[in-house]
C-alpha cells in the first residue's frame, strides 16, 4: 500500500477526489491535508509519503512554490490536478519534473489510468523516495528521537506561527509531555528553543541579503513589526537596523582590506 498526501488549502477537490473511486483497491492509502501550502511542506518533511497530490487553482504560484520546495530535497512523484493551460505554467511544471498533470474537472477513468501508470513508476523506484540522495536508514540507533523531528519541524515552519500543540498533534504526542522532553534534553524550553533560531535566522538575513526589516520579520514568522523589534534587541541587544549597519560596516571594511 502506498501513502499518497493530497494537499488541498482550499478543499476545492478534496471531496470529488476522496470518492471518485477505491482508493485501497488501487493500492493506495489516501492522506489529505487542507491547510497551508507551508505547513503542508512541513507534514511532507516529517511524514513519510509516496507520491504527493497537489490541487492547484489556476495557476496560484504558491503551489509551484511548494513543488520547487518539494524538489529541492526529494525526486518523490507529484500530480497536479487543476492549474492553468498557460504554456509558461505548463513549462514550469516540466521543469519541476512532475510526474503527471490532469486538469480539471476530473473524470475517473483518467484518474484511474495515472494511478496505474503511477504504481509502475513506484515499483522501478530504489532510492527511498523521501530520501533520494541517502542511504537507507534501518538502524534503529541512527534514526532520528522525537526531539530532533520537533526541531526539524521547528526549523521548516520559522515563517509561520507554529505552535508546540500544533507538532505534539501532528506526530501523535501529548503536548505537555513533549514540552518537558524538549526542556530535559535541549535544557530550555520549545519556545526558547524557536526564539533562539528564529533570532539567528534573523541575523542572518539582517546581515547577507537586502530585504527590508519587515520582510526579514516576515521570514521569521513575526506578522508585528514592532513585537519583532522587541524580540530582537531583547535577544541579540541592540536593534535590527544597528546589527545591519554595523554588520555592513564590518564587511565594508573587510572588503576593503582584501581588495584595497
Amino acid at each position: 500500500m502506498y501513502k499518497a498526501l493530497l494537499i488541498d488549502p482550499e478543499i476545492l477537490l478534496k471531496d470529488k477526489l476522496v470518492n471518485a473511486l477505491d482508493w485501497n483497491e488501487h493500492g493506495f492509502q489516501l492522506h489529505t491535508f487542507s491547510e497551508s501550502f507551508s505547513k503542508a511542506f512541513v507534514r511532507f518533511k516529517i511524514k513519510k509519503y509516496d507520491v504527493v497530490f497537489l490541487h492547484l487553482v489556476d495557476d496560484n504560484p504558491k503551489g509551484l512554490e511548494i513543488c520547487k520546495r518539494i524538489r529541492k530535497v526529494s525526486k518523490i512523484p507529484l500530480l497536479l490536478f487543476g492549474g492553468s493551460k498557460d504554456f509558461h505554467f505548463i513549462r514550469q511544471t516540466i521543469r519541476l519534473q512532475v510526474t503527471d498533470y490532469l486538469l480539471t474537472p476530473l473524470h475517473s477513468d483518467e484518474l484511474e489510468n495515472c494511478l496505474l501508470t503511477l504504481k509502475q513508476t513506484l515499483k522501478t523506484e530504489i532510492m527511498p523516495l523521501h530520501q533520494p540522495l541517502k542511504t537507507k536508514i534501518t538502524s534503529q540507533k541512527n534514526r532520528k528521537t522525537i526531539i530532533e523531528e520537533v526541531k526539524m519541524y521547528a526549523h521548516s515552519s520559522l515563517n509561520t506561527n507554529i505552535t508546540l500543540k500544533e507538532i505534539s498533534d501532528d506526530l501523535h504526542y501529548n503536548c505537555s509531555y513533549l514540552g518537558q522532553k524538549f526542556k530535559a534534553q535541549e535544557q530550555m524550553t520549545f519556545y526558547q528553543y524557536l526564539l533562539t533560531i528564529r533570532m539567528d535566522k534573523a541575523k542572518s538575513l539582517l546581515a547577507s541579503t537586502d530585504l527590508k526589516i519587515y520582510e526579514v520579520a516576515s521570514e521569521v514568522g513575526y506578522t508585528d513589526l514592532d513585537w519583532f523589534y522587541k524580540k530582537f534587541k531583547e535577544h541579540v541587544g541592540e536593534s535590527a537596523s544597528n546589527y545591519r549597519r554595523r554588520y555592513q560596516s564590518i564587511s565594508s571594511v573587510s572588503a576593503n582590506t582584501r581588495y584595497g
